[in-house]
């Protein structure tokens, strides 16, 4: 009876879903609309006359392309100045904190409680719909979902100004009927991450725990401690467990590991995009990892080809105009005020019925030091088919370019922490090689006769290694990660000099 009444309310959720997938076109028009008259009267509305934009076409020649760059003098008239109705016209309470590991300042992206309710909320109520579309025997609301945040504080950009990883912030501002599921908030905010690793293993294993959310990495972390504590299988532990929402780093090089450590066959692994700008996507079935565009999250979307990624003031597609195939990047404009905001994702759409796609990367999470163009997409299907013919597993990765020198072409350097060595050091880098020549032809062509670029180089690293190398630069837990590929040395030669000084 319980569960009935539970699937009934998840399909009034799913109705939305439907309708949104029906009615792209018109369900974006009204997102633009809705942000642009609640941005008419902002300072950055005024600036760019708002009042005067009537059509999509209008908003791509009036506002220009954002990078964070542009986007800081506006929040230091928030932070710094304590000026109100600078980007949306309601309250700027929090300031979620980007988590890349290579800059040594933090990003601060605006999050309002419009953004929250209209927006992550929103589609996170619309996750458990589709998953539940897709599972009409789901339980795993019956039980405890295992929640690892990140750390929340108040930062010196300004009194009273709170900030944080954008789990912290969804954690601390989520309705009370849903933290009644979920790991206590006090400890999935616990700023020390191996005092919160601890916390949630005794509270994790007292529970009948169904679902787990977070970031794939981190949760290994605390799963494999949690089976060396106990010594016990972690199906044995929680008999019940069904799914595992994932986000923020790719699934595809921990996959393994989790089957090895999970041996359950009908357990799920759902992936999700929802990073501290917004929640973009939802995977839409049980037989692909592709992602739903979420359209009716308050997010206008707009698409960079990539022939215009560095462009100055790149021309735009909005929805109706992109094609199945192509690599675009993502441009948004929130209600949490971010206008024509480069985020520097990359996606290729898989379907435009409905619109469904795969994260291929990053804008600036690439190497293409001698025209070569890989992006992490190609990099993860040669690492997997690697992998796979050598029997090992990837625990973390970094790779970069290796530039000419006197005796030496160019090269990439792969930095790997296995999880499982592969029997054949020489046959995994052989693999990788030829995988990469297959999925990338810009790639083939720079390795041809070895003349601009040469063999990878695979470097293996001892367990334990990134984990050590996070918690020495203060990154360590939350949402923070590796990049997984630079197009030049600075973070993977920070990381040699560490690994040198520990000999």
């Amino acid at each position: 009876m319980i569960t009935r009444l539970v699937h009934k309310y998840l399909d009034h959720g799913y109705r939305e879903v439907d309708r949104f997938i029906n009615r792209p076109f018109e369900t974006q028009s009204k997102v633009l609309d809705y942000l642009l008259r609640n941005g008419e009267h902002t300072f950055i509305g005024q600036e760019y006359d708002f009042v005067s934009i009537k059509t999509k076409d209008d908003f791509r020649k009036k506002v220009p392309v954002f990078h964070y760059e542009d986007l800081r003098p506006y929040l230091d008239k928030i932070i710094i100045d304590k000026q109100n109705n600078i980007l949306w016209n309601k309250p700027v309470n929090w300031f979620a904190m980007s988590s890349g590991t290579t800059e040594d300042k933090s990003k601060y992206i605006p999050v309002t409680r419009e953004s929250l309710t209209k927006g992550h909320y929103k589609c996170g109520e619309q996750m458990l719909s589709i998953y539940a579309q897709a599972n009409r025997d789901a339980k795993f609301f019956f039980g405890k979902t295992l929640v690892m945040g990140g750390s929340k504080q108040i930062n010196n950009i300004g009194d009273s100004v709170f900030t944080g990883d954008i789990s912290a912030i969804l954690i601390r501002n989520l309705y009370f009927w849903a933290k009644m599921s979920r790991t206590p908030e006090h400890i999935s905010l616990l700023p020390d991450w191996e005092i919160k690793l601890q916390a949630l293993t005794d509270y994790a294993i007292k529970h009948d725990v169904r679902a787990f959310m977070g970031v794939p990495s981190w949760l290994l972390v605390l799963l494999k401690k949690i089976k060396a504590d106990t010594g016990r299988e972690l199906t044995d532990i929680w008999p019940n467990l069904e799914v595992f929402f994932h986000g923020g780093v790719s699934f595809t090089p921990f996959e393994e590991q989790y089957k090895k450590l999970i041996q359950k066959p009908d357990m799920y692994y759902w992936e999700t995009y929802n990073a501290s700008e917004g929640f973009f996507g939802v995977q839409f079935s049980n037989d692909s990892k592709d992602l739903l565009l979420m359209l009716d999250n308050s997010i206008y979307y707009e698409f960079v080809p990539m022939n215009e990624w560095d462009s100055q003031n790149p021309h735009t597609l909005t929805l109706e105009e992109v094609e199945v195939g192509q690599n675009y990047a993502i441009i948004i404009s929130t209600n949490g005020g971010l206008w024509r905001y480069m985020i520097g994702d990359t996606i290729e759409f898989t379907s435009t019925n409905p619109y469904l796609f795969r994260i291929t990367g990053r804008t600036k999470n690439f190497i293409n030091a001698f025209g070569e163009e890989i992006i992490i997409d190609n990099a993860e299907k040669a690492l997997a088919e690697a992998c796979k013919k050598t029997s090992a597993q990837i625990a973390e990765y970094t790779a970069a370019p290796v530039y000419f020198g006197d005796e030496n072409t160019g090269a990439h350097e792969w930095l790997i922490e296995f999880a499982e060595e592969p029997n054949n050091l020489h046959a995994f880098i052989q693999v990788l090689d030829e995988t990469l020549k297959k999925v990338n032809s810009d790639y083939e062509a720079k390795r041809s006769y070895n003349l601009s670029l040469g063999t990878p180089i695979v470097k293996s690293l001892p367990k334990g290694t990134f984990n050590e190398w996070l918690k020495f630069i203060g990154k360590l837990g939350g949402q923070n990660k590796v990049p997984r590929l630079s197009n030049n040395r600075e973070y993977i030669d920070k990381l040699l000099a560490f690994i040198d000084n520990k000999k």
